[in-house]
C-alpha cells in the first residue's frame, strides 16, 4: 500500500472517485450562484425602502427579472377580483357591497399604488416592461383560496 493511501485510508479508485464528486458539487454551486438574481433583491430593496409603498398593507415586489420584464406580485387579477384582495387588506371592508363608496375608493386606490409600484421598477436600470402577477401565497397565507 502506498504511504499516501496509508495516511487517508482510501484507495485510488475512492481518492479518485471523491475529487470528481467534489468537482461535480463545486459546478453546481457555481451554477447556483450564477442563477440568483440579486438585481431583483437590489429592487425589492428600493420598493420597501419606499415610504407610499410601506405605508400600504400589501407589500409588492418584484418576483423574477427577465430579458428587461420584471414581474411583480399583485393581489389582484384577472383570477381573482380585487374585492376579496381589498377585503383582507381592509377588514373594515369585509361587509361592504362590492359598489359602496368606500370600497370603490380602496379600489382606486390599489389601482394607483400598483401603478406606482410599477413606475418605481420600470425607472430601474435594465428594467422595459412590469407584468404582474397574482400574489396566490399571499393570499393562501390570509385564508383566501386560489385555484
Amino acid at each position: 500500500m502506498h504511504e499516501q493511501n496509508k495516511a487517508t485510508g482510501l484507495d485510488d479508485f475512492t481518492r479518485n472517485y471523491l475529487y470528481v464528486l467534489l468537482g461535480v458539487a463545486l459546478v453546481g454551486f457555481v451554477w447556483w450562484l450564477s442563477s440568483l438574481d440579486f438585481r431583483v433583491a437590489e429592487i425589492n430593496r428600493l420598493l420597501k425602502a419606499d415610504a407610499e409603498l410601506a405605508a400600504y398593507p400589501y407589500s409588492f415586489r418584484v418576483v423574477s427579472l427577465h430579458n428587461g420584464v420584471a414581474q411583480m406580485s399583485s393581489p389582484r387579477s384577472a383570477e381573482l377580483s380585487a374585492i376579496q384582495s381589498l377585503r383582507v387588506m381592509y377588514p373594515q371592508l369585509k361587509h361592504r357591497s362590492a359598489v359602496s363608496d368606500e370600497m370603490v375608493s380602496a379600489q382606486k386606490e390599489l389601482a394607483r399604488v400598483q401603478s406606482y409600484a410599477g413606475r418605481l421598477v420600470k425607472e430601474q436600470e435594465g428594467v422595459n416592461t412590469v407584468s404582474w402577477v397574482l400574489d396566490k401565497r399571499w393570499l393562501e397565507n390570509h385564508g383566501v383560496n386560489v385555484e
